[in-house]
């Protein structure tokens, strides 16, 4: 019988040089570990350090390995497993292009204000909105725009802190 996966996002803070996202993403990729979303941007106001969000999925051991191998990557000063310490707060900003026409058009605003999705732009034949929230969020806002036309989406993957006083 095998463990059931996890879903897990870890906070990683790194020195903020080159390469150091090449040994994290090689690390992953290296032994077979899924990334679902990875964001990275500089934290420190000199712009030393980076935190890097990353989403992956894994058995409890497997989870466990990742964080130990990324604990001894010599740019890595921290790791956090926000999922550990209870559900963490996320959030995505996705750019949805919807092409379609007619009452379809209605629908979209109608449903883009419901999610709370503003216009970004819109010509005679889309529109393109924007939406930050949660991934599951965002997940319901394209899965709606998909029954009203062609939809192009771009995300820029879950950021995420922990809940209360706590930090990384």
């Amino acid at each position: 019988m095998s463990a059931e996966l996890e879903r897990h996002t870890i906070a990683i803070i790194v020195a903020n040089e080159p390469g150091v996202l090449a040994r994290v993403i090689g690390l992953f990729s290296g032994r077979g570990y899924n990334i679902e979303s990875l964001t990275v941007a500089p934290v420190t106001e000199d712009g030393s350090c980076s935190r890097i969000n990353v989403v992956t999925t894994g058995t409890p051991m497997v989870i466990e390995q990742i964080k130990a191998q990324l604990s001894r990557l010599v740019p890595v000063h921290k790791v956090d497993d926000l999922t550990q310490e209870g559900l963490p707060i996320e959030r995505e900003l996705a750019l949805v292009k919807v092409i379609n026409k007619g009452s379809k058009r209605r629908e979209a605003l109608r449903i883009a204000d419901i999610f709370g999705a503003r216009v970004t732009d819109t010509t005679i034949e889309s529109f393109v909105f924007s939406l930050t929230g949660a991934p599951e969020k965002v997940d319901s806002f394209v899965e709606l725009m998909r029954t009203l036309g062609t939809v192009e989406l771009a995300r820029s993957g879950a950021v995420a802190v922990s809940r209360g006083s706590k930090t990384i």
